[in-house]
This record gives structure tokens, sequence and C-alpha cells, in this order.
């Protein structure tokens, strides 16, 4: 782009995990009169999405939505279910996870922290561990993200499930989807997940400021005793309008009318399609960043995230100053690093509203950037992953072989 240029021309290539690109359909759904929302027509798309929603957390249970980032909803998950002074396990799998606890901390709870070099996702030995050592059964909780945000590990929720079982500990489950929700399998009831917390930012491709909670019946009964302070985040006073169509509270109404029209469109591409393209696109980014000879944040295969890839730079090599290069020079935007690791990767968001020439002119945009900049790879990674993705259309046997 031309540094005399008073107009960017194209469009901006949006590659950060989130927020993700909004559906030109969604945008003009929530592009409508604000209507009465104590009114009929109102209570009608309440219900339509409150019953929808129940369909892509996979639960016949209740989802609560709040008008909140999904920051909202881990804290309504933690003040429903819990009171001051209780203990809860958590896993450091990076900067969200962190954040998590960080919350815990300051609403009077005691969170418990498995530590990790944020390179893998949660161990579900680690955690079983760590609950046979709770003798007197003082762990209320076990708080895990499905998908780490900033370092691009998911970690398996059913097998953690099953270690707290094996444990025979009655802790609840608390997940957090916020970046995997409506991206990559999920089943809230079936992997016996007590509170789901969900964002509408990312695969359910909205704006930000939208967020939920799924709740079993096992989380409703310790919310009864639960002593932590609420009046906002409640799950009574919500779930008692919500029977009825409304909400306790004035709700974002225009957000509701996309919320409703992205479940429509979820289901019409198909749940396991959806999640089929997610993981096509991440592990056609994957060889792109083998291809340059560059190293995945995620250390283990079985950890990769379908939504987020962290791509490592080489010592001596800025990622933040590259991102701003590559944004300056080619008008797209890469997630950033965090921690530890300030500095020393950048993410590439490969969820939502995404297809393969997307993710492939994305790509394209990152080699040229990484060349531009001076960053030591090697050529070819576009072309590794148009292998695939080409591979992948003619049929998985062959995708698998590539």
């Amino acid at each position: 782009m031309s540094k005399n240029a008073s107009r960017t021309v194209g469009r901006h290539f949006l590659q950060i995990p989130g927020p993700t690109p909004l559906p030109d359909r969604i945008l003009r759904a929530m592009d409508t009169p604000i209507i009465d929302h104590r009114g009929p027509e109102f209570a009608a798309l309440a219900k339509r999405v409150l019953e929808g929603i129940k369909t892509i957390f996979k639960t016949t249970k209740p989802v609560i939505i709040y008008t909140a980032t999904g920051t909202g909803a881990w804290e309504a998950a933690l003040v429903n279910a819990l009171s001051p002074g209780d203990r809860v396990l958590m896993v450091e799998t990076g900067q969200f996870a962190t954040l998590w606890k960080n919350m815990a901390v300051k609403i009077g709870l005691r969170p418990e922290f498995i530590t990790t070099d944020w390179r893998v996702g949660a161990d579900p030995k680690l955690i079983e561990e760590h609950l046979r050592q709770d003798k007197a059964r003082e762990i209320k909780a076990v708080c895990v993200l499905h998908n780490e945000t900033s370092t691009g590990c998911l970690s398996p929720i059913a097998p953690i499930r099953k270690a707290i079982d094996a444990a025979g500990h009655p802790a609840l489950l608390m997940v957090d989807t916020i970046s995997s929700l409506a991206s990559t399998d999920y089943r809230h009831d079936e992997w016996g997940v007590d509170i789901t917390v969900g964002g509408a930012q990312k695969g359910l491709m909205l704006p930000p400021g939208m967020s939920f909670n799924a709740i079993s019946d096992k989380a409703l009964a310790a919310a009864k005793t639960a002593a932590c302070p609420k009046s906002f985040w409640s799950w009574e006073d919500m779930l008692t309008m919500n029977k009825i169509g409304f909400f306790p509270y004035t709700p974002a109404t225009n957000m509701l009318q996309g919320l409703a029209v992205a479940i429509d469109m979820l289901h019409e591409e198909g749940l396991d399609n959806v999640f089929a393209r997610h993981h096509r696109l991440a592990e056609a980014t994957r060889r792109a960043v083998r291809a340059w000879g560059l190293e995945i944040m995620c250390r283990d295969a079985k950890y990769y995230s379908p939504t987020v890839t962290a791509v490592l730079l080489p010592e001596g090599h800025d990622a933040d100053a590259f991102r701003h290069f590559a944004l300056d020079t080619f008008n797209i935007s890469y997630g950033s690093s965090f921690g530890r690791y300030a500095g020393k990767y950048f993410r590439i968001g490969h969820l939502g509203d995404v297809n393969e020439g997307m993710i492939a002119g994305a790509l394209a945009i990152t080699e040229m950037a990484l060349a531009l900049a001076g960053i030591p790879h090697k050529k070819g990674g576009v072309q590794a992953a148009l292998d695939y993705l080409i591979a992948a259309q003619a049929g998985p046997a062959r995708a698998a072989a590539e």
C-alpha cells in the first residue's frame, strides 16, 4: 500500500481470533427498527433464540443470554454457583485462563492453578491427581478453557469429565467455550458439563456484547445455596423472566435478531460441516506454518486448536513489530501475544464465516509480509496449504496422505 495513499483499497483481512467477520445476512438482520422489548413480537423472538441456542450448546437445559462480553459470562458462572472462600481448580493454559483465575480471586474465591508452559491444553490426568488429593472434597469447581484463544491449544473436555468422575469428586465442571463454540464439536449434556460459558463474537458470527451460561441441573441446585453477591448476573431472575419470553432488564434486542439468523445459518450449513470446515482451515494454516519453517505455539498435535494458530517467530524478531508492519503494508490484522511470550508470536484466526479462499488469501499475505519484513523462513507455505485444501476437497483419505 503506497505511503502516500489516502484511501485503503479492498477489504481488510481480519485474521484475529475474534471478533470475526460479520456475514452480510446477519448485518441485515440487525439493521431493523427497535421493537418493544415488553411486547409480543419480542417475546416470540426471545423464545426462538432461547430454544435455538440450546442446539448450539447441545443441551436440553436452560441457556441464559447476557448483554455482556464473555468476561461477564465468566463472572456469572462463578457468582451463581459458588460462595466466598470456595476453592476452585483451574488450569493455566494461557492468558485467558489466567484472567479467569484473577477474576476468581477478586470475587473472594480461592483458585488453585495447575501450571503449564502455555503450550499445551489441560491434562485430565493432572486434574484427576489434584482432585484425589482433596480428601475433604473442599474444591467446589473445576474451571477449564475448552480453547485457549491466546495460545491456540484445545483441551479435551469429555476426558476431563471422566477424570473428575474417576477421582470420585463432586466438583462442578465449568468450561469456557468462547473461542470454540459453533466452531468445533461441543456437547454440554453428553460431556457432563455443569456450566458452559460462551460468547457471540467468534463462531456465532455476531458483534461483541452477548454471552451465555448453559447450566445443568447440578449447577442450578448449587445456585440455591451459593452466597456470592449477584444482581445483574442472577440466574434466578433471568430464568423467571425467560420462561415468559422476556428479560429482567432491557436486552440487546437487535443482537438477538442477529443471533436468530446466526443459529439458522449454522444449521443450514450443518454443525458437522461447520466443524469440518474449521478443522480444514486450521490444518491448512498449520501446514503453511510448518512449510515456512516456523514453529507452532501449541507443541503437541493432540491439543491443536481448530480456530486459531499461534506462530512463534525466530529469536530476535519482534512479533508485535511484524503485526504492525503487516497491517500497514497489506491491511491484515493478526492476534497479539501475551504474558511471558509477549512479542514472540502472532496469531492467525481461522474461525467464523471464513472459507478456503479467504484463508488462502490471508496465508498469501502472511508469506509476503514475512518476506518483506525480513523474517527468516522458507518459501512454499501457501502452496502447502493449497495442496492440502485441494486434497481435502478431493476426499478425506487423500488429504490425510498429503
